[in-house]
Protein backbone atom coordinates (compact mmCIF):
# COMPACT_ATOMS: atom_id res chain seq x y z
CA UNK A 1 0.00 0.00 0.00
CA UNK A 2 1.20 3.50 -0.79
CA UNK A 3 0.91 5.44 2.43
CA UNK A 4 1.16 9.00 1.14
CA UNK A 5 -0.07 11.01 -1.79
CA UNK A 6 3.53 11.92 -2.56
CA UNK A 7 4.14 8.30 -3.53
CA UNK A 8 2.00 8.68 -6.65
CA UNK A 9 2.13 10.96 -9.64
CA UNK A 10 -0.57 11.64 -12.19
CA UNK A 11 0.34 9.67 -15.30
CA UNK A 12 -1.40 11.85 -17.85
CA UNK A 13 -2.32 10.32 -21.18
CA UNK A 14 -1.37 13.61 -22.79
CA UNK A 15 2.28 13.82 -23.81
CA UNK A 16 1.35 16.34 -26.51
CA UNK A 17 1.86 20.10 -26.10
CA UNK A 18 -0.24 21.59 -23.32
CA UNK A 19 -2.32 23.61 -25.76
CA UNK A 20 -3.20 20.60 -27.95
CA UNK A 21 -6.54 18.79 -28.08
CA UNK A 22 -5.06 15.55 -26.78
CA UNK A 23 -3.54 17.25 -23.75
CA UNK A 24 -7.08 18.02 -22.56
CA UNK A 25 -7.93 14.33 -22.09
CA UNK A 26 -8.13 13.38 -18.41
CA UNK A 27 -7.77 15.34 -15.16
CA UNK A 28 -11.55 15.60 -14.84
CA UNK A 29 -13.18 16.99 -11.69
CA UNK A 30 -14.38 14.87 -8.78
CA UNK A 31 -17.70 16.15 -7.42
CA UNK A 32 -19.15 15.32 -4.00
CA UNK A 33 -22.84 14.38 -4.21
CA UNK A 34 -23.87 16.08 -0.97
CA UNK A 35 -27.54 16.66 -1.77
CA UNK A 36 -27.95 13.10 -2.99
CA UNK A 37 -26.45 11.74 0.22
CA UNK A 38 -28.65 13.91 2.43
CA UNK A 39 -31.83 13.05 0.51
CA UNK A 40 -31.11 9.34 0.87
CA UNK A 41 -30.17 9.53 4.56
CA UNK A 42 -26.48 8.72 4.12
CA UNK A 43 -24.55 9.67 7.28
CA UNK A 44 -21.98 12.49 7.13
CA UNK A 45 -19.26 9.92 7.78
CA UNK A 46 -19.89 8.43 4.32
CA UNK A 47 -18.97 10.57 1.31
CA UNK A 48 -20.04 9.85 -2.28
CA UNK A 49 -17.94 11.35 -5.06
CA UNK A 50 -18.48 11.21 -8.81
CA UNK A 51 -15.91 11.80 -11.53
CA UNK A 52 -17.37 14.07 -14.20
CA UNK A 53 -16.00 12.54 -17.39
CA UNK A 54 -17.93 14.80 -19.75
CA UNK A 55 -15.15 17.34 -19.18
CA UNK A 56 -13.06 15.32 -21.65
CA UNK A 57 -12.91 16.95 -25.13
CA UNK A 58 -15.45 14.72 -26.88
CA UNK A 59 -17.66 14.60 -23.80
CA UNK A 60 -17.07 11.17 -22.28
CA UNK A 61 -14.73 8.85 -20.41
CA UNK A 62 -14.02 7.06 -23.69
CA UNK A 63 -11.52 9.74 -24.73
CA UNK A 64 -9.05 8.14 -22.34
CA UNK A 65 -9.25 4.67 -23.86
CA UNK A 66 -9.47 5.88 -27.47
CA UNK A 67 -6.36 8.02 -27.11
CA UNK A 68 -4.36 5.22 -25.49
CA UNK A 69 -5.51 2.68 -28.09
CA UNK A 70 -4.50 4.98 -30.95
CA UNK A 71 -1.15 5.90 -29.43
CA UNK A 72 -0.33 2.27 -28.64
CA UNK A 73 -1.22 1.19 -32.18
CA UNK A 74 0.93 3.98 -33.64
CA UNK A 75 3.85 3.03 -31.42
CA UNK A 76 3.78 -0.65 -32.44
CA UNK A 77 3.22 0.11 -36.12
CA UNK A 78 -0.32 -1.25 -36.40
CA UNK A 79 -1.77 2.16 -37.20
CA UNK A 80 0.08 4.19 -39.81
CA UNK A 81 -0.64 7.41 -41.73
CA UNK A 82 -3.41 7.02 -44.27
CA UNK A 83 -4.96 3.96 -42.64
CA UNK A 84 -8.58 3.54 -41.59
CA UNK A 85 -9.45 2.78 -37.97
CA UNK A 86 -12.34 0.33 -37.57
CA UNK A 87 -14.28 -0.56 -34.44
CA UNK A 88 -17.74 -1.23 -33.06
CA UNK A 89 -19.35 1.25 -30.70
CA UNK A 90 -22.55 2.09 -28.90
CA UNK A 91 -21.70 5.75 -29.40
CA UNK A 92 -19.22 7.34 -27.02
CA UNK A 93 -16.13 5.36 -28.01
CA UNK A 94 -16.94 6.00 -31.63
CA UNK A 95 -17.21 9.72 -30.97
CA UNK A 96 -13.83 9.67 -29.23
CA UNK A 97 -12.26 7.78 -32.16
CA UNK A 98 -13.86 10.16 -34.66
CA UNK A 99 -12.64 13.26 -32.81
CA UNK A 100 -9.08 11.95 -32.48
CA UNK A 101 -9.10 10.55 -36.00
CA UNK A 102 -10.03 13.95 -37.37
CA UNK A 103 -7.25 15.58 -35.36
CA UNK A 104 -4.62 12.98 -36.32
CA UNK A 105 -5.60 12.43 -39.94
CA UNK A 106 -7.20 8.96 -39.82
CA UNK A 107 -10.39 7.86 -41.52
CA UNK A 108 -12.71 6.26 -38.93
CA UNK A 109 -15.17 3.50 -39.81
CA UNK A 110 -17.66 2.43 -37.16
CA UNK A 111 -20.36 -0.18 -36.70
CA UNK A 112 -23.11 0.73 -34.26
CA UNK A 113 -26.72 -0.25 -33.58
CA UNK A 114 -29.17 1.72 -35.68
CA UNK A 115 -31.13 2.68 -32.56
CA UNK A 116 -28.23 4.73 -31.19
CA UNK A 117 -29.51 8.14 -30.19
CA UNK A 118 -29.88 10.61 -33.08
CA UNK A 119 -27.56 12.99 -31.24
CA UNK A 120 -24.73 10.43 -31.26
CA UNK A 121 -25.20 9.66 -34.93
CA UNK A 122 -25.23 13.38 -35.80
CA UNK A 123 -22.03 14.00 -33.82
CA UNK A 124 -20.26 11.05 -35.49
CA UNK A 125 -21.21 12.35 -38.92
CA UNK A 126 -20.04 15.85 -37.99
CA UNK A 127 -16.57 14.44 -37.26
CA UNK A 128 -16.58 12.70 -40.64
CA UNK A 129 -16.89 9.10 -39.43
CA UNK A 130 -18.18 6.43 -41.81
CA UNK A 131 -21.12 4.64 -40.15
CA UNK A 132 -22.42 1.12 -40.68
CA UNK A 133 -25.69 0.76 -38.79
CA UNK A 134 -26.46 -2.71 -37.43
CA UNK A 135 -29.55 -4.57 -36.24
CA UNK A 136 -30.89 -2.77 -33.15
CA UNK A 137 -32.29 -6.02 -31.75
CA UNK A 138 -28.75 -7.40 -31.53
CA UNK A 139 -27.47 -4.38 -29.63
CA UNK A 140 -23.75 -3.78 -29.20
CA UNK A 141 -23.02 -7.48 -29.68
CA UNK A 142 -24.41 -7.26 -33.21
CA UNK A 143 -22.14 -4.31 -33.96
CA UNK A 144 -19.16 -6.30 -32.68
CA UNK A 145 -19.94 -9.21 -34.99
CA UNK A 146 -20.19 -6.95 -38.04
CA UNK A 147 -16.92 -5.19 -37.16
CA UNK A 148 -15.17 -8.56 -36.88
CA UNK A 149 -16.48 -9.55 -40.30
CA UNK A 150 -15.29 -6.29 -41.86
CA UNK A 151 -11.84 -6.66 -40.28
CA UNK A 152 -11.51 -10.23 -41.55
CA UNK A 153 -12.50 -9.17 -45.07
CA UNK A 154 -10.08 -6.21 -45.28
CA UNK A 155 -6.66 -6.62 -43.61
CA UNK A 156 -5.71 -3.06 -44.59
CA UNK A 157 -7.98 -1.75 -41.82
CA UNK A 158 -6.69 -1.21 -38.31
CA UNK A 159 -9.26 -3.01 -36.14
CA UNK A 160 -9.04 -1.30 -32.75
CA UNK A 161 -11.17 -4.02 -31.11
CA UNK A 162 -11.86 -2.10 -27.91
CA UNK A 163 -13.43 -5.10 -26.16
CA UNK A 164 -10.24 -7.13 -26.46
CA UNK A 165 -7.55 -4.45 -26.48
CA UNK A 166 -5.46 -4.16 -23.33
CA UNK A 167 -4.68 -0.53 -24.20
CA UNK A 168 -8.32 0.14 -23.29
CA UNK A 169 -8.00 -0.73 -19.61
CA UNK A 170 -4.40 0.44 -19.39
CA UNK A 171 -5.59 3.97 -20.12
CA UNK A 172 -7.25 3.97 -16.72
CA UNK A 173 -4.21 2.68 -14.85
CA UNK A 174 -2.30 5.60 -16.34
CA UNK A 175 -4.82 8.34 -15.65
CA UNK A 176 -8.19 7.62 -14.02
CA UNK A 177 -6.96 5.72 -10.97
CA UNK A 178 -4.06 8.07 -10.11
CA UNK A 179 -6.40 11.03 -10.47
CA UNK A 180 -8.94 9.48 -8.06
CA UNK A 181 -6.20 8.59 -5.58
CA UNK A 182 -4.87 12.12 -5.59
CA UNK A 183 -8.28 13.82 -5.58
CA UNK A 184 -9.43 11.82 -2.54
CA UNK A 185 -6.04 12.25 -0.85
CA UNK A 186 -5.80 8.48 -0.69
CA UNK A 187 -9.00 8.20 1.35
CA UNK A 188 -11.09 6.23 -1.17
CA UNK A 189 -12.54 3.04 0.33
CA UNK A 190 -14.95 1.88 -2.38
CA UNK A 191 -14.89 2.19 -6.17
CA UNK A 192 -18.06 1.65 -8.22
CA UNK A 193 -18.21 1.51 -12.03
CA UNK A 194 -20.45 0.09 -14.73
CA UNK A 195 -19.46 -2.68 -17.13
CA UNK A 196 -19.51 -2.12 -20.88
CA UNK A 197 -16.17 -3.03 -22.38
CA UNK A 198 -15.15 -3.23 -18.69
CA UNK A 199 -12.07 -1.13 -19.47
CA UNK A 200 -12.82 1.67 -17.00
CA UNK A 201 -13.59 -0.74 -14.17
CA UNK A 202 -10.68 -3.07 -14.90
CA UNK A 203 -7.91 -0.51 -15.31
CA UNK A 204 -9.03 1.76 -12.48
CA UNK A 205 -9.51 -1.13 -10.07
CA UNK A 206 -6.16 -2.73 -10.78
CA UNK A 207 -4.28 0.50 -10.17
CA UNK A 208 -6.29 1.53 -7.10
CA UNK A 209 -5.58 -1.83 -5.51
CA UNK A 210 -1.87 -1.24 -6.07
CA UNK A 211 -2.26 1.95 -4.06
CA UNK A 212 -4.33 0.19 -1.38
CA UNK A 213 -5.37 -3.48 -1.63
CA UNK A 214 -8.18 -2.88 0.86
CA UNK A 215 -10.17 -0.69 -1.54
CA UNK A 216 -13.38 -2.49 -2.42
CA UNK A 217 -14.25 -2.57 -6.14
CA UNK A 218 -17.91 -3.00 -7.06
CA UNK A 219 -18.93 -3.75 -10.66
CA UNK A 220 -22.37 -2.60 -11.80
CA UNK A 221 -24.41 -3.98 -14.69
CA UNK A 222 -28.04 -3.99 -15.85
CA UNK A 223 -30.41 -6.38 -14.10
CA UNK A 224 -31.58 -8.13 -17.29
CA UNK A 225 -30.61 -8.74 -20.94
CA UNK A 226 -33.39 -6.39 -22.07
CA UNK A 227 -32.53 -3.04 -20.57
CA UNK A 228 -32.27 0.64 -21.41
CA UNK A 229 -28.85 1.36 -19.91
CA UNK A 230 -27.08 2.32 -23.12
CA UNK A 231 -23.37 1.53 -23.07
CA UNK A 232 -23.64 -1.14 -20.36
CA UNK A 233 -23.66 -4.92 -20.78
CA UNK A 234 -25.63 -7.61 -18.98
CA UNK A 235 -22.60 -9.90 -18.77
CA UNK A 236 -24.39 -13.26 -18.30
CA UNK A 237 -26.18 -12.86 -21.63
CA UNK A 238 -23.65 -10.79 -23.63
CA UNK A 239 -20.51 -11.46 -25.63
CA UNK A 240 -18.01 -11.10 -22.80
CA UNK A 241 -15.16 -8.68 -23.51
CA UNK A 242 -11.77 -10.35 -23.66
CA UNK A 243 -10.41 -7.75 -21.24
CA UNK A 244 -13.07 -8.52 -18.61
CA UNK A 245 -11.70 -10.28 -15.52
CA UNK A 246 -14.59 -11.89 -13.65
CA UNK A 247 -12.40 -12.41 -10.58
CA UNK A 248 -11.51 -8.73 -10.21
CA UNK A 249 -14.68 -7.27 -8.60
CA UNK A 250 -15.08 -7.65 -4.85
CA UNK A 251 -18.83 -7.48 -5.44
CA UNK A 252 -21.33 -7.31 -8.29
CA UNK A 253 -24.50 -5.23 -8.23
CA UNK A 254 -27.33 -4.73 -10.70
CA UNK A 255 -29.46 -1.69 -11.48
CA UNK A 256 -32.89 -1.52 -13.11
CA UNK A 257 -33.44 0.88 -15.99
CA UNK A 258 -36.30 2.54 -14.10
CA UNK A 259 -34.01 3.27 -11.14
CA UNK A 260 -31.47 4.90 -13.43
CA UNK A 261 -34.13 7.03 -15.12
CA UNK A 262 -35.41 8.26 -11.77
CA UNK A 263 -31.87 9.06 -10.63
CA UNK A 264 -31.13 11.00 -13.82
CA UNK A 265 -34.07 13.28 -13.05
CA UNK A 266 -33.06 13.54 -9.40
CA UNK A 267 -29.47 14.52 -10.19
CA UNK A 268 -30.55 17.17 -12.69
CA UNK A 269 -32.99 18.76 -10.27
CA UNK A 270 -31.11 18.35 -7.00
CA UNK A 271 -27.40 18.38 -7.85
CA UNK A 272 -27.50 20.43 -11.05
CA UNK A 273 -25.89 17.49 -12.84
CA UNK A 274 -27.44 16.59 -16.19
CA UNK A 275 -25.94 13.13 -16.73
CA UNK A 276 -26.26 10.22 -19.11
CA UNK A 277 -28.27 7.14 -18.20
CA UNK A 278 -25.29 4.91 -17.41
CA UNK A 279 -23.95 7.68 -15.17
CA UNK A 280 -27.25 7.78 -13.29
CA UNK A 281 -27.09 3.99 -12.90
CA UNK A 282 -23.62 4.35 -11.38
CA UNK A 283 -24.99 6.75 -8.78
CA UNK A 284 -27.81 4.31 -7.94
CA UNK A 285 -25.23 1.59 -7.36
CA UNK A 286 -23.02 3.92 -5.32
CA UNK A 287 -25.93 4.90 -3.08
CA UNK A 288 -26.73 1.26 -2.47
CA UNK A 289 -23.12 0.68 -1.44
CA UNK A 290 -23.07 3.79 0.76
CA UNK A 291 -26.20 2.64 2.61
CA UNK A 292 -24.28 -0.38 3.90
CA UNK A 293 -21.47 1.72 5.41
CA UNK A 294 -20.96 3.53 8.69
CA UNK A 295 -18.02 5.43 7.25
CA UNK A 296 -16.12 5.53 3.99
CA UNK A 297 -15.41 7.29 0.71
CA UNK A 298 -17.29 5.92 -2.29
CA UNK A 299 -16.14 7.02 -5.75
CA UNK A 300 -17.93 6.37 -9.01
CA UNK A 301 -17.57 7.33 -12.66
CA UNK A 302 -20.07 9.49 -14.56
CA UNK A 303 -19.18 8.46 -18.14
CA UNK A 304 -20.98 11.32 -19.88
CA UNK A 305 -23.61 14.01 -19.55
CA UNK A 306 -27.18 13.99 -20.82
CA UNK A 307 -26.87 16.07 -23.97
CA UNK A 308 -26.52 13.01 -26.23
CA UNK A 309 -29.85 11.69 -24.92
CA UNK A 310 -32.15 14.68 -25.33
CA UNK A 311 -34.33 12.77 -27.80
CA UNK A 312 -34.83 9.91 -25.34
CA UNK A 313 -38.35 9.56 -23.96
CA UNK A 314 -36.82 9.98 -20.51
CA UNK A 315 -36.63 13.74 -21.08
CA UNK A 316 -39.89 14.28 -22.93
Amino acid sequence: MLSTIENTRLHSLATAPANSLEAQVGNTPLIRLRNTAVAHHIPDTVAIYAKAEWFNPSGSVKDRAALNIIRTAEANGQLQPGMTLLDSTSGNMGIAYAMLGAARGYHVKLTLPSNASPERITILKAYGAELILTDPLEGSDGAIVVARELAAADPSLYYANQYNNSANWQAHTKSTAPEIWQQTQGQITHFVAGLGTSGTFTGTTRRLKQFNPNIQAIAMQPDSPFHGLEGLKHMPSALKPGIYDEELPDAQVTVRTEEAHAMAHFLARNEGLFVGISAAASVVASLNVAKTLDEGVVVTILPDNGFKYLSDKLWR
